[in-house]
């Protein structure tokens, strides 16, 4: 049996912005029943491709086509009503609104001109059902973890008549039970009919949930698979990135000096015992757990973001104290947070401002006037060194990708005096190209003697870059590895909680 034929098309769907082509002539189609992947690196167009799709942004030229009748989405209201529904990584739900009220929100059940509540909760609770959830619809939807809350946006779509769903990066904030929940409802909206289109940077989700697959690159169609029967990953990553990549890590040893940092005897918000790790000038230390394993805590706590409550904190062999995250930068400390939307960037500034704001202070002249010449001048050697894709300088930086936001951020401590560095998930999100090149940073700073503690939740990352992996279970340390030592199965199984037993 070959392919479905397509349900929904692109046809030489171009879109410009000032400056810069984000699409350029994309054409491919997605068929009935199908889970068709949309891959490249962050920048590639995939983001702007589903703009076009749910209305947010109408395409420059070009159009779609649903079931062979042409479309060209003004809004997200017209999308909707065509039976199109984009499902992003953040959610776009009402927090102080019950379930159902988010369900039907724009089109709620009415009687006589007034909401007919009866009907809004046996229909959203037909549609749950329908998704093989047992939520009460009268729940706040506020008090759902993140893996309801996104089946209620799926529910939303559903309750729209939608026949396309697109998936953004759906399995990014969620647990591997909720993960195999989501692949569950997708493969019965698959077998419903449903057209799927699923973007993710994972490739292994590709492989395990996905019909056919899309490549993008620089905004531009490089190949569709109908079928996965055959493909490899190391075949999706070079047709991503234009060139193979065989090792992702490069890791190199390198000789370690003295303690960079060493934390004694931590104690603070999120940590069940006292807290001992060190890592040397040169080394990378990576740092493993599972969700809710105190390894963000831990961060916050190195950078002064937290209060200590109790514990040590030296750099260099000298006792830091941690009132704020001001005397962590003062002593060399550089803190890359796992949420860069939220806590990295600043999205209303330039890409040179963002890259500049840390070093700042050093470089003003007369105690208050900014140095643009060193602005401009730091902005672009930080820009062109860690190969920051932006048309411009100008650039406000939300609307560059994950990869090269992350970059901005690294580029921004690389401005200071950085003698430890603190990297928490610094790849998520971000396309293998990015990782590669970031990964090649990380190398850069430890050969330079920077000493970095990586937390990652990806356990080949860590495998990949530590010299050694400290793994926390439960707010504690419960294990340190070499890196010879540090095989899969025994990070692993240092990371799961123990099992409570019961005396007799």
């Amino acid at each position: 049996m070959g392919p479905p034929s397509p349900f929904l098309q692109f046809e030489d769907v171009t879109k410009t912005y000032p400056g810069v082509t984000a699409l350029s002539g994309v054409s491919f189609g997605v068929g009935t029943g199908s889970v068709h992947a949309l891959m490249g690196e962050n920048g590639a167009g995939k983001s702007t491709l589903l703009k076009t799709l749910s209305g947010s942004h109408a395409p420059t030229s070009g159009r779609l086509r649903l079931d062979g009748v042409p479309h060209v989405f003004q809004s997200t209201a017209d999308a909707l009503a065509a039976g199109v529904a984009v499902i992003y990584q953040e959610l776009h739900l009402v927090p102080g609104m019950t379930v159902a009220e988010n369900i039907y929100l724009g089109h709620l059940p009415a009687r006589r001109g007034l909401v007919d509540r009866a009907s809004l909760r046996a229909q959203a609770a037909a549609q749950l059902r329908r998704l093989g959830e047992d939520i009460d619809p009268d729940t706040l939807l506020a008090d759902l973890p993140i893996g309801q809350r996104q089946m209620v946006e799926i529910a939303k779509a559903l309750s729209r008549g939608a026949r396309v769903i697109a998936f953004d990066e759906p399995t990014s904030s969620l647990s591997a039970r909720e993960i195999g929940k989501l692949f569950t409802v997708i493969r019965d909206l698959r077998a419903q009919g449903c057209v799927i289109l699923y973007v993710t940077h994972r490739m292994e989700e590709i492989f395990k949930l996905c019909d056919a697959c899309t490549v993008l690159r620089d905004g531009r169609h490089v190949r569709t698979y109908a079928t996965l029967d055959g493909v490899t990953p190391a075949g999706l990553v070079q047709d991503m990135v234009g060139r193979d990549i065989a090792d992702v890590f490069g890791y190199a040893p390198r000789p370690h000096g003295a303690p960079a940092l060493e934390a004694g005897g931590l104690l603070g918000c999120g940590l069940s015992a006292p807290v001992s790790l060190s890592v040397a000038q040169g080394e990378i230390l990576g740092l493993f757990g599972l969700i809710g394993a105190g390894r963000t805590e831990l961060m916050k706590l190195l950078f002064g973001a937290e209060p200590l409550t109790g514990g040590t904190v030296r750099v260099h062999g000298r006792p830091v104290p941690l009132r704020s995250p001001g005397d962590a930068i003062a002593a060399g400390l550089a803190y890359c947070t796992e949420d860069r939307k939220r806590d990295g960037i600043v999205p209303i500034l330039s890409v040179m401002e963002n890259c500049n704001v840390s070093a700042r202070p050093a470089h003003v002249r007369l105690g208050c006037l900014i140095d643009d010449a060193w602005e401009q001048a730091n902005a672009r050697q930080q820009i062109d060194s860690l190969k920051v894709r932006t048309p411009s300088l100008t650039q406000l930086i939300k609307h560059l990708s994950g990869g090269n936001q992350q970059k901005v951020i690294l580029g921004r401590w690389l401005s200071t005096n950085i003698r430890v560095l603190l990297l928490d998930e610094p790849t998520r999100g971000i396309d293998i190209g990015a990782k590669s090149d970031i990964y090649q940073i990380i190398f850069r700073l430890a050969r330079e003697g920077a000493g970095i503690v990586v937390v990652s939740s990806d356990l080949p990352e860590v495998l990949g870059l530590a010299d050694r992996v400290a793994v926390m279970r439960e707010g504690a340390i419960s294990a340190i590895f070499t890196r010879a030592e540090a095989t899969p199965e025994r990070v692993l199984a240092a990371a799961l909680p123990l099992e409570k037993t019961t005396a007799a």
